[in-house]
């Protein structure tokens, strides 16, 4: 295959209500959208930066310059044998996955594409539908909380997230678990805790919680394993797990138990795969996590979902989860038994909504082949 020009689009979405980490709360989203182009395909793919270098130090303004100056120079006009080429050519720069990630998801599914089939089949997926999750950001009253992890129950999610900080934790763990003592449910740190919280992070035992997400540092491994050695919750590593080397030390290590994939963390498709083989050979469960993507970034994840080592609930919700409106027509939605449907269409196997995504533009750049 061969690119010939790539439309590098900034876009601003307000989300539905405000959201809530351990980082900060936002109000909107930042997001780079690709379109690629061939001389017979058509395509988009998303980029999981965000605006502020808070989950990682990557943001929608480095990832324009280096998609610019660097990543797609590299690709454009050459012939691309598929995927592992494309991440051959692209891997020689250090750093910056979220950049390349969404390059390389373009080779994807323009190669599903060519083929006529579905993403999530060149992938190697056998679902047609995946568990789903929702995440639930940090609320200032525990009773809001709660409304809020009812209105989700009552839509059919099966799993809950909720999100803890210092001071965030156990009171709220627990007015949650009296109050549905059979959720399964499960809390993400992002990273706000270090080994002097030790009662805390011990504490979490009593609540039945399916796992605890990210304790400790962004950058963590070591830590994590004296931790995961102290408790009987399952640690998930998240933004620990940068590469697949990362997790075959984890592994190694006996740092976590299950694994948050998130294919924009570790550089694409290509190297999300290794890490599910890598915790499947090692009897580490996993599941997808979420960066609020859009439709476009979501259907990349139904795809990548489907494999058969995510076996824990998704962070893969339905459309209005987040967005009034998405860049997707129609919209994701869940289904009766708590699953979203694994896109069965070919490539991408959704339809951009030219007219949403232009409305939601804030600047846009052609870059084309030399």
């Amino acid at each position: 295959m061969k690119i010939e020009r790539v439309d590098i689009i900034h876009v601003r979405m307000n989300l539905v209500s405000p959201f809530q980490t351990s980082y900060g709360q936002d109000f909107e989203m930042d997001k780079i959208i690709l379109k690629a182009y061939t001389p017979d395909f058509t395509t988009y793919s998303e980029c999981v930066a965000e605006g502020y270098p808070f989950y990682a130090y990557e943001t929608v303004g480095t990832v324009r310059e280096i998609l610019k100056k660097f990543i797609l120079p590299s690709v454009l006009g050459r012939d691309l044998r598929g995927p592992r080429d494309c991440w051959e050519k692209i891997s020689k720069f250090r750093g910056h996955s979220m950049a390349k990630a969404a390059v390389e998801n373009v080779v994807w599914i323009l190669q599903a594409l060519e083929e006529g089939k579905p993403l999530a089949a060149l992938l190697g997926g056998k679902k047609d539908r995946v568990p789903a999750g929702v995440p639930v950001g940090i609320q200032d009253r525990v009773e809001r909380l709660i409304d809020l992890i009812e209105s989700y129950l009552a839509k059919g999610y099966p799993r809950v997230k909720i999100k803890i900080k210092p001071g965030k934790d156990l009171a709220v763990v627990e007015a949650v678990r009296k109050r549905f003592p059979h959720l399964t449910l499960m809390v993400d740190a992002n990273n706000a805790y270090s080994l002097d919280d030790l009662a805390t992070l011990e504490a979490l035992d009593s609540y039945r919680l399916l796992m605890v997400e990210q304790p400790l540092a962004y950058d963590d491994i070591v830590d994590h394993a004296r931790l995961q050695s102290r408790m009987e919750t399952p640690i998930c590593l998240d933004e620990s797990i940068h590469s697949p080397y990362h997790a075959r030390i984890a592994a190694e290590l006996k740092a976590c138990r299950i694994i948050n994939i998130k294919q924009g963390r570790v550089g694409g498709l290509v190297p999300a795969r290794e890490v599910h083989d890598i915790a499947q050979a090692n009897g580490l469960g996993v599941w997808c996590g979420s960066m609020l993507e859009t439709g476009i970034g979501q259907a990349v994840n139904l795809a990548l979902a489907a494999l058969p080592n995510f076996v824990y609930p998704n962070d893969i919700h339905e459309s209005e989860l987040f967005w009034a409106k998405d860049l997707i027509d129609p919209p994701l939605t869940l289904n009766s038994d708590g699953t979203l449907s694994v896109p069965s269409g070919p490539g991408l196997g959704v339809k951009v909504d030219e007219g949403a995504l232009d409305s939601f533009t804030v600047a846009r750049e052609a870059i084309r082949s030399v």
